[in-house]
């Protein structure tokens, strides 16, 4: 186990097939993992697979040519839909530091924007899921080393993590943006006038690459998470952060610790460091995944779903 920001960040171990729906209980297992991933209200309805003599009929057309008329006929079957699909084992990868996005409340249980979404695609697209609290620099690598299938955890679709790995559509959309103090003189954040001023970051974000390339002159300091990032600005030890505007906005808006800062400059959107908007990573041959994935995620859209849960945290449209 390891500590960062006082949580337990935890390796994930392997699957565990007997999960139910919604437990949303802490174990003290290997993995610390968060069963679950039922639906937003109540329990899940298992699926019970597809009817047997349903079976029978596929397994029966399949083994040859359909005789029409003393003729061969050959049949072509388009997946099943989402509703005869058995339900897929996934494990999800989330940071547990990203608030409003994914934290742990008092109670260490799972909270935030990234949550109720992937709660909702897990019932949408019968799957059988399970989280797992996992570091953020590890995320990547461990998906790819198959410890887990995908990353929930608000990540922005870089063009450099596309070679690594295969997104889904995206499920929300968020600028980058330089934040201050309020008592602050600063307000031009060209490179030129941020010249020696202390930056803050957050480890293996696009917002560090971003600064790295942009802002080479810059005193920079790398912060393990958000949370400290934020404290590291109002404590004074850096003189402007970069920082995803919908991360900090909960923050700066709804907490007395984030009034003593504000917003400087305009919203950065540079596709090559910010991608373009946050995706669902999975590795890049799990194709039937992805599909499946996107499917639902297009019906939370469709059905209202997603923008119910949209204004549970924000007062405008992230889409």
């Amino acid at each position: 186990m390891l500590e960062l920001d006082g949580t337990t960040m935890c390796k994930p171990g392997p699957l565990n097939p007997s999960i139910r729906a919604h437990s949303s209980t802490l174990t003290n297992k290997r993995s610390r993992r968060i069963k679950g991933c039922g639906a937003l209200w109540g329990e899940i309805d298992h699926a019970q697979g597809v009817p047997a003599m349903l079976l029978i009929s596929i397994q029966t057309l399949l083994r040859g040519a359909l005789m029409v008329g003393g003729v061969s006929v050959v049949l072509a079957f388009s997946p099943l839909p989402v509703a005869a699909q058995e339900r897929m084992p996934m494990r999800i990868a989330v940071e547990g530091a990203f608030p409003p996005f994914n934290y742990l409340d008092a109670n260490n249980k799972l909270q935030g924007f990234d949550i109720d979404i992937a709660n909702a695609l897990c019932e949408t697209g019968k799957f059988e899921c399970q989280f797992i609290i996992e570091k953020w620099d590890d995320m990547i690598p461990d998906l790819i080393a198959e410890k887990y299938d995908a990353i929930i955890s608000s990540m922005s679709m870089s063009l450099e993590r596309r070679q690594k790995v295969a997104f889904t559509e995206k499920y929300y959309n968020s600028p980058s943006v330089f934040i201050a103090r309020k008592d602050s003189p600063i307000t031009d954040v060209s490179p030129a006038a941020l010249n020696g001023k202390k930056l803050g970051v957050t480890s293996s974000t696009a917002q560090e690459s971003y600064a790295n390339h942009f802002y080479p002159d810059m005193k920079k300091t790398v912060f393990r998470s958000s949370p400290e990032l934020y404290k590291g600005l109002s404590d004074g030890r850096v003189d402007i952060i970069l920082e995803d505007k919908l991360a900090i906005y909960d923050w700066i808006a709804n907490t007395k610790a984030g009034t003593c800062c504000a917003f400087k400059g305009p919203d950065l959107v540079d596709v090559t460091f910010f991608g373009e908007g946050a995706g669902i990573a999975v590795r890049l041959d799990d194709k039937e995944r992805l599909a499946r994935l996107n499917e639902a995620l297009k019906t939370i859209k469709e059905d209202g779903t997603y923008d119910m849960i949209n204004a549970k945290y924000f007062p405008f449209s992230i889409q």
